[in-house]
């Protein structure tokens, strides 16, 4: 079994190039990661990384050495998934990630009933409007609004997501109801962003007459929290760009009124990253379809009435 653990981590160590990233991702220490990888090269009599204290990379036994070492992960991990489909009983833990607003209203509720059905799983849920890193954060899935940046994962969409712009009634009292995305950049309306490191400008994309059309807009309140955006909306400081299924008792209720109606935000695509193996691990596979299909079916349940107020 140590022989298995060392190629694993060389394999995670040659695809994330980094011990420390390795380590993450295997949950163990960088100490431990950089010991596999010597008893491995002691066991093969070769070298399969150059090492110095800033820098790795790998040697051309290291290349070879990695084909072979993917096709022998691959078959245990064939093995692995038919016992378990035969027992049909998954154990173990899952790392789910998540932004706060889909985790906490659609993927949370979801998690009884599915570990009722799994008793041997743990599901271990991470909410962050963040970006995060698959791989180097050690998590099998991660679902997501938009479109993800890596294309070494696989991608299981799960819905187009309806989205609104809305304000508070005392904030429309104040600076009037704008009726487009044109209005609220002219007349310079408070706008409501998610703001995450490294971003440089607010685009809304909106739907216009003559198609899709992506608006600069500008406002004096940020915050990585979507939750936050939809606090300072209700509280008459803002316009905010939110998916339906976010606000939907709020505009129920009257608490938020549709605004830029002629020009509404373009759909966002609701979807979940996972690693792109040839055999998926089933308790990952299982947790994905009980979510997914249930959470769309929420999805198309609170799209936007039209006789609600605006």
């Amino acid at each position: 079994m140590s022989y298995f653990e060392n190629i694993r981590t060389f394999v995670r160590v040659y695809e994330l190039g980094s011990m420390s990233a390795a380590g993450r991702d295997l949950r163990v220490s960088p100490a431990v990661t950089s010991s596999r990888i010597s008893q491995l090269e002691d066991h093969l009599g070769v070298r399969l990384f150059q090492r110095t204290t800033r820098n790795l990379s790998v040697t051309e036994q290291g290349q070879a050495f990695y084909r072979g070492a993917c096709e022998i992960l691959e078959s245990i991990e064939a093995a692995e998934a038919e016992v378990t489909a035969i027992t049909d009983s998954p154990r173990g833990s899952l790392y789910v990630a998540a932004p706060l607003g889909v985790g906490r209203r659609l993927i949370a509720p979801q998690m009884p009933a599915f570990l009722a059905e799994y008793p041997d799983v743990s599901v271990r849920l991470r909410l962050s409007d963040r970006k995060v890193d698959l791989t180097t954060e050690g998590l099998d899935l991660a679902y997501f609004l938009g479109q993800p940046e890596d294309s070494n994962l696989k991608i299981k969409k799960i819905a187009d997501v309806q989205r609104v712009l809305c304000a508070s009634p005392t904030y429309i009292a104040q600076r009037g109801h704008p009726r487009s995305g044109h209005e609220i950049v002219r007349d310079k309306h408070e706008c409501l962003n998610l703001r995450f490191p490294g971003a440089t400008e607010f685009q809304w994309p909106l739907i216009t007459t003559s198609g899709p059309k992506r608006f600069r807009v500008a406002g004096r309140y940020e915050c990585d929290d979507g939750d936050v955006l939809v606090d300072w909306a209700l509280a008459g400081h803002g316009i905010a760009l939110k998916p339906v299924f976010e606000v939907a008792r709020h505009l129920e209720s009257g608490a938020l009124v549709v605004v830029g109606e002629e020009t509404p935000p373009e759909p966002i695509q609701m979807a979940c990253l996972f690693t792109h193996r040839r055999h998926q691990d089933p308790k990952s596979r299982l947790f994905m379809d009980f979510v997914s299909d249930r959470i769309a079916g929420v999805i198309k349940d609170t799209r936007l009435p039209d006789q609600l107020p605006r």
